[in-house]
């Protein structure tokens, strides 16, 4: 099947499927017309780079995970260096988290004390979310 019929039949634009592609994650032919070319098997395989991208994985973590896997959602062998690779990415996304909370604390905080103190008026905003971004 052509990438277009891929990505109809998968929900995928595409250019994201060009990057799996790129990053090893979906294999394609070439036919003589020098376009891409899909077998069945790439539905299911794109199906569950999905899954696993939903998870929170990179595609580094994926392409090391896609041998493994088995079905759409898909289902992973319970092998140590798996269940390790896996333990060591929810460790990363916890201190994500950690940190995301004690940065919305802490803005938290601010809006309180602002609030409490009230004084001068700044100018306007008329969007919140006008505020500069930070770097």
């Amino acid at each position: 099947m052509l990438i277009g019929e891929l990505s109809s039949r998968t929900g995928v634009n595409a250019h994201q499927l060009r990057y799996y592609e790129a990053q090893g994650l979906l294999a394609a032919d070439r036919g003589a017309n020098g376009y891409r070319e899909y077998d069945e098997s790439a539905v299911l395989r794109v199906k569950q780079i999905r899954h696993l991208l939903g998870a929170g994985l990179s595609s580094e973590d994926i392409a090391y995970l896609l041998p493994c896997a088995v079905g759409e959602a898909p289902e992973l062998p319970g092998c140590p260096e798996l269940v390790a690779a896996l333990r060591a990415r929810l460790r990363r996304l916890d201190d994500q988290l950690d940190k995301l909370t004690q940065s919305r604390d802490v803005l938290a905080e601010y809006i309180d004390a602002a609030e409490r103190t009230g004084g001068e008026s700044y100018p306007p905003l008329h969007d919140a979310d006008a505020l500069p971004a930070s770097a």
